[in-house]
């Protein structure tokens, strides 16, 4: 019998998590080194060998320009993230498929038996296109992907099946490169429900290093110092130094960055003080997204019951202090900022497994999830004669649902219409994402003024279905297979799995 795992794909580092015999919940699985956490790192040595992991990290410095890392920022992006000695492109879906085909690996090493079926965490705010960029990584590695879960919520089903937890949780999860905060409220430890999620996805601890790496480059250019784009070893070098230096702080007040650069040898102290003053917009940003899910979720901090910190750019200090003065509590002991996640994703993954099996599960868990994103489509303002986007599905609406609203031809005879399927929900056009642009054609002999009933939908993973109704005739337009110009074909999945199925990870 195949095993089913829970996986945090994570920026920085990532887990595998499966429930093992005897325990009374999941937990984390060491990997073939020993450890718990993986570096979401990929060293490309040779175009038939490829490292992953600690093996990547430790050699990065050697090869800079071979390695690729904080991928999870690019899901859902049509560019390769890295192109090898032979001109074959690589996007974050090959990358990151090499990280969970890894993870898979260890997990069945470490488990003894055959692992396919996983549960994969994604930020919550992470929109269509990159939900479906890592079910494909999936896909990819070889992977029956079950369900794609938000990070926050199984960082709560962990702390809630832990707890048995009953309330109003305000979840902070602030990772190596999201972030995501999210409003739920537990029963019992086995009942979740998402009342409202916010979140950024290009915001977590790889822009605070970002910080301390821009101070450093600036001290070493008055120092008479080299340029770092002109040194990707150094460049690697340091970004290491600069975030170990962001750990020690974590415990001392105060750091000192070495660094030897153009046989000179160069030293930068740094205090928690300076590091918070370099840092203050990034912790601008996180209040007001802080106070912003807290405002849709039409609650007060009084009416929070708990405060759960997860991922590990929550062990910062400023971090922990700007939770306490919002919220007024101290954040919940007793969760693993680096493990909630995993355990979270596992616990589900283990119901599903038994479902499917028409089984009980171990562990049953009911999760009422939400959209990140609002849902609608930009129709022609007739007495304005603008063109405006019309939310269908308002963001933080229960998942899955399906929302429907109607339009109407604007001319007799019309032969066919334009539909822009939109993401977000500001009115103009400019400022929203358009996830699929197509037309349809219309039955002849519509009048002018004939319902068109647009119909919108998000499934249990946040994955968008949208079929169109000619109300007049009572019948199916069809429904618009969303070509996701920045994902993975079907042939393009076919070819890749067949080609990375031919690579050797260490």
């Amino acid at each position: 019998m195949t095993q089913v795992i829970g996986i945090d794909l994570g920026t920085t580092f990532s887990a595998a998590a499966a429930a093992v015999p005897g325990g009374a919940q999941p937990e984390v699985l060491t990997n073939r080194d020993g450890d718990r956490l993986t570096p979401s790192i990929v060293l490309f040595e040779s175009p038939d060998q490829i490292l992953v992991g600690k093996l990547a990290q430790h050699s990065m410095a050697m090869q800079p320009e071979d390695c690729v890392q904080f991928v999870k920022r690019r899901m859902g992006e049509a560019n390769p993230v890295y192109v090898d000695q032979r001109g074959k492109e690589y996007r974050a879906e090959h990358v990151s498929s090499l990280i969970l085909r890894r993870l898979a690996e260890d997990a069945a090493a470490t488990l003894g038996t055959p692992v396919r079926d996983v549960v994969i965490t994604v930020p919550a705010y992470f929109d269509d296109a990159r939900r479906k960029a890592t079910r494909d990584a999936g896909e990819l590695a070889g992977l029956n992907v079950l369900r794609l879960i938000n990070e926050p919520t199984a960082a709560a089903l962990a702390y809630g099946l832990k707890t048995g937890a009953t309330g109003t949780c305000f979840v902070f999860d602030l990772g190596g490169g999201t972030f995501d905060v999210t409003v739920m409220r537990a029963a019992g430890g086995t009942e979740f429900e998402v009342v409202a999620t916010d979140g950024d996805r290009n915001l977590g601890g790889f822009d605070f290093d970002n910080r301390l790496i821009a101070y450093v480059q600036g001290r070493l250019t008055e120092q008479g110092g080299p340029d770092l784009d002109d040194d990707p070893q150094l460049s690697v070098d340091l970004r290491e130094r600069c975030e170990a230096a962001k750990i020690r702080m974590s415990s001392v007040a105060e750091s000192t960055i070495h660094l030897s650069a153009g046989g000179r040898a160069y030293r930068f102290p740094v205090t928690r003080d300076g590091f918070e003053s370099m840092t203050a917009d990034l912790l601008d940003r996180i209040e007001m997204l802080t106070e912003s899910v807290l405002d849709q979720a039409g609650l007060t901090w009084a009416e929070i019951d708990k405060v759960l910190l997860v991922g590990g750019s929550t062990r910062m200090p400023m971090i922990r202090q700007l939770v306490r003065h919002l919220s007024g509590k101290d954040p919940e002991p007793g969760v693993n900022p680096d493990e909630a996640v995993a355990i979270g994703a596992a616990i589900l993954a283990g119901q599903l497994q038994a479902e499917q099996a028409g089984q009980a599960p171990a562990i049953p868990v009911t999760v009422v999830d939400v959209t990140s994103q609002a849902l609608g489509e930009i129709l022609l303002d007739e007495e304005t004669g603008r063109r405006v986007n019309v939310v269908i599905i308002p963001r933080n609406s229960r998942i899955p649902c399906q929302h429907e609203a109607l339009s109407f031809t604007i001319y007799h005879h019309q032969g066919r219409i334009d539909i822009q399927v939109t993401e977000g929900e500001d009115e103009d056009p400019e400022y929203v994402a358009v996830l699929h642009s197509t037309h349809m054609a219309l039955p002849p002999g519509l009048p002018k003024g004939a319902p068109i009933r647009t119909v919108m939908s998000y499934d249990v993973d946040g994955v968008v279905h949208v079929e169109l109704f000619d109300v007049t005739n009572n019948r199916s337009l069809g429904e618009i297979e969303l070509d996701r110009p920045n994902n993975l074909s079907a042939d393009d999945l076919d070819r890749g799995r067949a080609a990375l199925r031919t690579l050797g990870l260490q």
